[in-house]
């Protein structure tokens, strides 16, 4: 029976996994994804668009994948990625992945709210700690596919978080993890933990 069952646990387990996609091949596929996110995904030309640089492969595959199908609506990428296969997208996360997340600055006046935030959620509303499922300092976490933050633009977190909050990026189990904590959100705290991220190392 313990063999059944550590049988199981373990194919639930790999159904989470993604194969590794090759960083070299993805180069050369992200051409067009530099015109907005800037060379390695790491100095988009607007601060409300991501940097990609780091986020996690698994992460940025499922994301390529979700915008791909429509589940994750993105404007400015529709049909970006129609003729992509899904080897293409493995490829284009690993190279993401492979690249630096380039260092930032917080506000001086935001850090300590957002830090608190961060670290210790606000028990009074029920908001968990960020940093209990992206790390202490932000790295996130692969195997789960939860994205680092640490050094992502303020502004994209923000607007990120706004729009889990009002359910407009709330289509599967993750995002519902993270509509659920951000509808506890202030605008206060959204401003706060975003500013706070954009300067974690």
């Amino acid at each position: 029976m313990k063999k059944v069952i550590a049988g199981l646990v373990m194919a639930v387990g790999l159904t989470g996994m993604v194969q590794a996609g090759d960083a070299d091949r993805g180069a050369d596929l992200v051409g067009t994804c530099a015109a907005c996110h800037g060379q390695g995904g790491k100095q988009p030309i607007m601060d409300t668009y991501a940097r990609l640089s780091g986020l996690g492969e698994r992460y940025i595959y499922e994301q390529l994948l979700d915008i791909k199908a429509g589940d994750r609506h993105i404007p400015e990428m529709t049909g970006i990625l129609d003729n992509n296969s899904d080897q293409d997208l493995k490829d284009m996360a690993a190279y993401y992945n492979a690249q630096e997340m380039p260092e930032d600055e917080a506000s001086a006046d935001l850090v300590d709210a957002g830090e608190q935030l961060y670290r210790g959620g606000n028990l009074s509303s029920g908001v968990a700690a960020c940093a209990a499922c992206h790390g202490p300092a932000g790295q996130g976490n692969e195997p789960a596919g939860y994205p680092r933050l640490g050094g992502q633009k303020a502004a994209y977190t923000e607007k990120q978080l706004r729009a889990y909050r009002n359910g407009d990026r709330v289509y599967d189990a993750n995002s519902q993890i993270m509509g659920s904590i951000a509808s506890r959100l202030t605008d206060e705290e959204i401003e706060a933990v975003s500013d706070y991220l954009q300067g974690l190392y």
